[in-house]
């Protein structure tokens, strides 16, 4: 049943923080809701729209929020209905892989690492399965990113993951998908803490292309070694600043593979 628009009230304003990220405070305050009875298992959210608009926030920054929730097993998204409270026994979430991602329990390397594996194989599928309109999507996000001010630490977050995971769903493989969004929420904190540089910027924004590029000339190959190449970047930069010993990861990637997708699906 949907929640009671007259009981909720005024209880969605949210508190200023500045020093948490938007989709965070959100997150919480959604938590509050569950936890202090408002929201029980069954009820329907309001609509995202209807929901942004109570608590005066972006409809992306909501759609970050109900995703970590959704990675946690406490809210899901019914198809054409909307979202639903799944669980309201939060004390057992984080017994869940899905709620130990999203509760960023572990290191930022460990998530880089398997990030890496994940999107290079994505790119790799994506340079056989992406459609035209899929490769021009993703053009348009990166001239999004490619615009979004340095200044901007959320804008350049929400157009950066928007061209990742766009990418991702073009590889065509929902369990892959599935790994990589349980991932975001861990990899939006790395990004938060980055402060890249414009130079650095427009070198990421370059770097979305070469990979496009590659695509586009379906260059399995290709599009593993400049992704490969663009996420190497972040990586080293944060396993450097953490002083951690790592692998040798261009060995670990296997960017000189063959790979044998079938390229028939």
């Amino acid at each position: 049943m949907p929640a009671d628009d007259a009981h909720l009230g005024e209880s969605w304003s949210l508190s200023p923080d500045s020093r948490r990220p938007l989709p965070e405070l959100i997150e919480q305050k959604l938590r509050e809701q569950i936890i202090g009875g408002t929201l029980k298992a069954g009820d329907r959210l309001p609509t995202e729209p209807e929901l942004a608009r109570k608590l005066d926030v972006a409809r992306s920054s909501l759609r970050t929020a109900l995703q970590r929730l959704q990675l946690q097993g406490i809210v899901e998204v019914r198809r054409g209905l909307g979202w639903y409270v799944r669980r309201t026994d939060l004390a057992a979430v984080e017994e869940h892989l899905e709620g130990r991602l999203a509760a960023r329990q572990f290191s930022q390397t460990d998530l880089l690492e398997v990030r890496i594996a994940l999107e290079t194989t994505a790119a790799s599928l994506a340079a056989v399965r992406a459609g035209d309109g899929e490769l021009d999507e993703l053009a348009k996000l990166n001239r999004r990113y490619q615009r979004a001010p340095v200044e901007d630490t959320q804008e350049v977050i929400e157009s950066d993951e928007e061209f990742h995971s766009a990418l991702v769903r073009a590889s065509h493989n929902e369990l892959l998908e599935n790994m990589y969004q349980a991932l975001v929420p861990g990899l939006q904190d790395c990004k938060r803490h980055a402060h890249p540089s414009r130079e650095v910027h427009n070198r990421s924004a370059n770097e979305h292309e070469q990979v496009i590029w590659f695509l586009r000339r379906h260059d399995e190959v290709g599009a593993k070694s400049a992704m490969t190449t663009h996420l190497l970047g972040l990586y080293n930069d944060l396993a450097t600043d953490e002083s951690k010993e790592r692998a040798t990861l261009s060995t670990y990637v296997g960017v000189s593979d063959n790979p044998i997708w079938n390229k028939t699906r």
